[in-house]
Parts: C-alpha cells; structure tokens; sequence
C-alpha cells in the first residue's frame, strides 16, 4: 500500500511516498498533483475544515499536547478571510468587527496554500486526505520528549536522527542534493517525512472518535 506527506514550501510542497520499504520524494508545484497518484491515504501539514469564527478544538488540543510549545501550532483559519479580502489589515478589521481574534501575518500568508488545499479536498471527498502535524509526529517518535526548535541545528538534527531510525535512509540525500535545486528548506523535508508516517501509521488523532466538520461537511481533526 502506497501512502503521502506533504508539507508547503515557498514553490510549491515537498510530497514523501512510502511504499513497502521504498521511499522516494517529489517536490510539486500544485496539490492537484495528488489526482496523478494511487495511494490508499494521504496527509498534509495544513489545515483541513475551516470554521467561520478560526477556533477549532483539534488547535487547541494539538497546542496542549505539545506544551511547552503550543505555538507551533497555527490556528486561526477561517475561509472568508481569504475569499474576501486580499489585504491582511481589511480583514483584521472585519475579524475584530465580528468580535473574533486577528489572523496573524504567518497565517495569513499561508492563506493560499490553505484555500488551495480547501478547493482540491472538497472536490476529490473520494480520496483519503487528512491533516496531520509534523511535530506531533516528532513528539511521538522522541518517546513523547519535547523537542528544540526546528529552527536550531539541535533540534533539526534530532528530528533527522528519528526519521533515520524510522527508515529514511536516503534522508541525508534529500537534505542536499535534492533539496538545494528545489528552494525547499531542510525542516520542509523533515516535515514531510514526518507526514508521511502519520499517513501510514495514524497512530492517534485529535480529537480522537468522530471529527467534527465544518459548515461544508470537512473533517477537523489533527492525525499523527
């Protein structure tokens, strides 16, 4: 059985296929990529199921799962600040008119990832698409040990230690030759190996049981 993680980068997404004991990696321009392959599940580091007001439970128990670092988790996602504005202060506006919590300048230029993935899940309801969190992942390898940042060579080189140990032998490859032709960062890479496993192994969820949905019937539920 064939399963895929992918994370954002600045041109597109890192896709890491595990098939049997064979890994390989791919970096894509267009989510639509995914139509091209067969697998049985795949799981993607950005948010699936967006409510209208940016408060979902699975943030919230992903942020307390990973405490002390609950802010790797971004939350605050929400359809229409997309669809109805293309400047971040007109829709700090419109959030703090309805009463609801600003977006970020981190989340809201991951908007055009979020609302591509939006468009592809809704339309392909056939295909087994979950979202999944690289550092729950991490934190459940490492023996569910928090670990350093992704921004500090310790904390990359702990994360490249426990994908190795977990199979990925031609990770150091991909962090060099393959990764440097692309513009992918180093924790892109790490992250979609990481995805990858949660496709594969979906270990536990968040909330766990029955996902609630979105207005649009779309699954809110963090796997790892």
């Amino acid at each position: 059985m064939t399963f895929i993680g992918l994370d954002g980068f600045s041109k597109g997404w890192v896709a890491v296929t595990l098939d049997g004991d064979h890994r390989s990696i791919d970096f894509i321009s267009d989510i639509s990529w995914l139509a091209t392959q067969r697998f049985a599940r795949a799981a993607i580091d950005i948010p699936i199921g967006l409510g209208d007001d940016g408060v979902r439970c699975c943030d919230q128990l992903a942020r307390k799962k990973l405490s002390p670092h609950g802010s790797r988790v971004f939350s605050g996602g929400r359809r229409w600040l997309w669809q109805d504005f293309t400047d971040p202060d007109l829709a700090n506006a419109e959030a703090e008119r309805r009463g609801q919590k600003k977006v970020s300048r981190q989340l809201w230029h991951l908007g055009p990832k979020i609302m591509e993935v939006d468009g592809f899940v809704r339309e392909q309801r056939d295909l087994d698409i979950r979202e999944a969190h690289p550092e729950l992942v991490f934190l459940r390898l490492n023996d569910n040990q928090p670990l350093p940042s992704k921004n500090t060579e310790e904390g990359l080189a702990l994360r490249r230690h426990l994908l190795l140990a977990n199979g990925f032998s031609d990770l150091d490859d991909w962090l060099t030759a393959r990764r440097t032709r692309t513009g992918a960062k180093r924790d892109d890479v790490l992250d979609a190996c990481a995805v990858a496993l949660a496709a594969r192994d979906c270990v536990g969820c968040l909330p766990e049981g029955n996902a609630p949905r979105d207005a649009l019937g779309m699954p809110q539920q963090i796997w790892f």
